[in-house]
């Protein structure tokens, strides 16, 4: 029979033991080197930390309700806009209607101007014309007032009625008579008729 075998110890493991032996002296010399930084250095590093903001923190809020009376003066105000626009393009237009008819009543001022020249000068030139036929007038009635009547007579009874007329007319009654009694009984009846149309014709023109 073979002796027992004494029993074996179990052997002691160093590993996990140095691994916590290092880590621990990692930690104390990291809290001898945070002793050992200058509190200035520190201080600058916390107040470069970032905190968030008050009002980024709090929830915005949210939007108000839109107000009817707002959007009446609103829809107010634009149709009033519309109006003035409306109003002032008004405006323009008869502006320029009026600048238009100013420039019309002007030209048409300056033609009646016109107009009214000419008339005076076209007067004029009658007047003259008339003073010249009367001036014409008078001498044929000088020449046959001075005429005997009977030999007035014969030349009237072969001139035309209107110039005879136009004769007799301007005469004296006291030259005329006589003359109208040596004329031929037909053509002195034809005289007297044609006188009193003419003198009739001249006393409704004046």
């Amino acid at each position: 029979m073979r002796p027992a075998r004494p029993a074996r110890l179990p052997r002691p493991r160093l590993l996990p033991g140095i691994l916590l032996a290092c880590a621990a002296l990692a930690l104390a010399k990291g809290h001898a080197l945070l002793a050992t930084v200058p509190a200035r250095l520190v201080a600058p590093a916390a107040a470069a930390a970032p905190t968030p903001p008050a009002a980024a923190a709090a929830s915005p809020p949210a939007d108000p309700a839109p107000d009817p009376v707002d959007a009446a003066e609103r829809a107010l105000l634009s149709r009033l806009r519309e109006r003035r626009a409306e109003i002032e393009a008004r405006e323009a237009a008869l502006a320029a209607r009026e600048t238009v008819l100013a420039a019309a009543e002007r030209r048409l001022t300056a033609r009646l101007d016109e107009m009214a020249a000419l008339q005076a000068r076209l007067e004029a030139l009658e007047r003259g014309r008339g003073e010249r036929e009367e001036a014409g007038w008078r001498g044929l009635v000088k020449t046959y007032e001075a005429m005997r009547p009977r030999d007035a007579a014969a030349v009237f009874d072969d001139l035309d009625m209107p110039v005879l007329a136009g004769i007799v007319n301007r005469m004296r009654e006291a030259k005329a008579a006589p003359v109208l009694g040596a004329m031929r009984p037909e053509r002195a009846r034809t005289l007297t008729a044609e006188l009193a149309r003419l003198r009739a014709t001249q006393h409704r023109t004046e």
